[in-house]
């Protein structure tokens, strides 16, 4: 995950009513015909208060944004292993990768902690309209899409302009069809399209399926006009029977739109060869940077070393995990701390957040003081969002002074964590969100565009900045924190 320019996050921040010339002059009260109107009070900006920012902190922020060690590892990452299929051969070679590399580091306690996982593997896939405007579309199979019969599908297209139009087909009604469904999203800079956009994706397939439908194609869920198709998971419901799904990319998504608004009857042919393939060893890698005091609780910070398998994964999440690392890297420069940084490379969370249960079970009982993780890209962090125990609420004062220099606003909506520390704050630990912009990040998710080049290693740098701020207020801070609740 990643935020975009500073200066675009002020921009959105700053906008308002234009001030008044300073040198008007205010109407006469004699003038005034209708009642008398109080003046505002003041505003006041929410949740401040005066904190000082500790000059270690400082340091700290200096010596990040002129650190390359983010970088170098989702570049190590991505050339040196490139994407990362869950239970694939490819995601066993990165964790292979990740160990030394986090032992060259400086890492502590380094290790593989192996669990299982039902596996998707993706086939041969192809699209094309065969009449009235024959063409081949690019698509990507949705992951646990069902794959077509030898030969494919070719069969008449009904189209919806969105999910809901869908959902008001009637059970049975689309036997023996089809069916292309338009959602499009827009780009926001906290990424919340993607939640409402992506119901399209998440439970399309599943709502297609009970409608009695042969195979459905989506617009993908994505804020490009490329021909790069997004791909991601889908889930069937229980007693569901899955179904051939894939993603239109956008361009080829408004192209068939364009051909159905025609007003001709649109057949198509599909042709997958994805495949469930059965249960395999997939693992969380764990590194540490130990702390004096076990009693205090364990920072859990991280990102997942899987990947799809269009790009190499360098946003989603290769960025995630070099930010968190690179942070936790800096921190052993003034050690040691009262509590240990404990960094996650979680092996699954594009298909069902398999990592992040894992980890839970295995580390649920453990006294944890935070949970957070970095899963957006690697634009800038331009907000922040704290849920902690109610009397460690003045550590959230420091870390909104600490983070202001960055250009960093307190947020005031719910923390969610993300995937692989959901499990982990359900159980009751604290919780930090770093949001970065997404106003790009839904251009290249799950496209064969989410390659190195995405990332600006200067936004990247300020969100290794941001990290290690967090975990230098954090790290020592005499608040209790630790919250498991079992």
């Amino acid at each position: 995950m990643t935020p975009r320019a500073l200066s675009i996050a002020a921009s959105l921040m700053l906008a308002g009513p234009v001030a008044a010339c300073a040198h008007a002059q205010p109407a006469s009260p004699q003038a005034a015909t209708g009642p008398a109107i109080a003046a505002p009070s003041p505003r006041k900006a929410d949740n401040f208060v005066a904190t000082p920012v500790d000059p270690a902190v400082t340091a700290l922020q200096e010596r990040a944004l002129h650190d390359d060690t983010a970088y170098g590892i989702v570049a190590g990452l991505t050339t040196e292993v490139g994407p990362r299929m869950d239970g694939s051969e490819a995601e066993a070679r990165a964790r292979d990768w990740a160990v030394p590399r986090l032992k060259s580091l400086g890492f502590s306690n380094v290790h593989v902690e192996a669990f299982t996982l039902p596996v998707w593997q993706r086939g041969t896939e192809s699209a094309a309209v065969v009449s009235p405007y024959p063409q081949a579309l690019r698509i990507a199979g949705l992951g646990n899409s069902a794959p077509t019969p030898v030969g494919g599908l070719t069969l008449p297209l009904v189209y919806f302009a969105s999910l809901n139009d869908m959902l008001l087909a009637a059970p049975g009604s689309l036997k023996g069809k089809i069916v292309f469904v338009s959602n499009a999203m827009q780009p926001t800079q906290d990424g919340s399209g993607y939640g409402s956009a992506g119901k399209v994706r998440f439970d399309g397939p599943s709502e297609a399926s009970i409608r009695g439908a042969a195979a459905i194609i989506i617009r993908s869920v994505g804020t490009d006009h490329g021909r790069g198709p997004h791909t991601g998971v889908t889930d069937f419901a229980p007693g569901v029977v899955p179904i051939p799904a894939a993603a239109l990319s956008v361009a080829d998504a408004e192209n068939l739109e364009r051909m159905v608004l025609l007003g001709k009857p649109v057949m198509l042919h599909l042709d997958l060869d994805d495949h469930q393939i059965g249960m395999r060893t997939s693992g969380n890698v764990v590194a540490e940077v130990p702390g004096t005091d076990p009693n205090a609780g364990v920072i859990l910070i991280g990102g997942h070393l899987d990947s799809w398998d269009l790009g190499t994964g360098a946003i989603d999440d290769g960025a995630g995990i070099a930010i968190t690392t690179a942070a936790a890297k800096l921190m052993m420069t003034g050690g040691p701390h009262r509590r240990t940084i404990r960094v996650v490379w979680f092996g699954d969370e594009e298909t069902g957040g398999f990592g992040g249960l894992a980890y839970a079970r295995a580390h649920g009982t453990e006294p944890h003081a935070l949970a957070a993780e970095s899963d957006l890209g690697a634009d800038r962090v331009w907000r922040f969002g704290t849920k902690l125990p109610e009397d460690a609420k003045p550590v959230a004062d420091r870390l909104a002074a600490a983070l202001a220099p960055l250009g960093v606003v307190r947020g005031r909506g719910v923390v969610d964590g993300g995937t692989d520390v959901e499990p982990m704050l359900a159980l009751g630990v604290a919780g930090v969100d770093l949001n970065q912009s997404a106003l790009r990040y839904f251009d290249y998710h799950h496209t064969p565009e989410d390659t190195l080049d995405r990332i600006d290693p200067e936004q990247m740098r300020q969100n290794v900045a941001a990290w290690a701020t967090l975990l230098a207020v954090v790290a020592d801070a005499p608040e209790a924190l630790t919250g498991n609740r079992h």
